[in-house]
């Protein structure tokens, strides 16, 4: 039996268990989870996202962190670099907004899709619902 919906052809796991990663989409991965996996910066990320219209602007995300200019700016460097956030100067401000496909591929990744068939064979679906909060 294949790891997919009967008659829609869509997975019924994350692909983390339905298959091996190829090597270039771990690497992207890794390095995402490499730059969320500082607490600094993963409150960086949430302050992003959940600010009004989507964006914050450098100004409003210092001043919610009891860092220096240049650490905070080399903390979203690395959240840049990561592919997790975009900027955009505007003046003398820049502007930063979360790339929604990024938050999409590490939900995708360790999340079983929604509506997994009762009985599915796809390894990993059970222990996955288990631990669910």
């Amino acid at each position: 039996m294949s790891n997919q919906r009967e008659g829609i052809g869509e997975p019924c796991c994350s692909p983390l268990v339905r298959e091996p990663l190829s090597s270039d989409w771990a690497g992207d991965l890794a390095r995402m989870f490499k730059a969320i996996g500082d607490p600094v910066r993963l409150r960086m990320l949430s302050l992003v996202a959940s600010h009004a219209g989507g964006e914050a602007c450098v100004c409003d995300i210092s001043e919610s962190f009891a860092l220096s200019q240049p650490t905070i700016s080399h903390h979203l460097k690395v959240l840049r670099e990561a592919g997790l956030l975009d900027c955009e100067r505007r003046g003398t401000w820049v502007y930063y907004r979360v790339i929604p496909a990024a938050l999409q591929q590490l939900s995708a990744v360790l999340s079983p899709a929604a509506g997994v068939v009762e009985g599915s064979t796809c390894v990993g679906t059970d222990a996955a619902v288990a631990v669910a909060p």
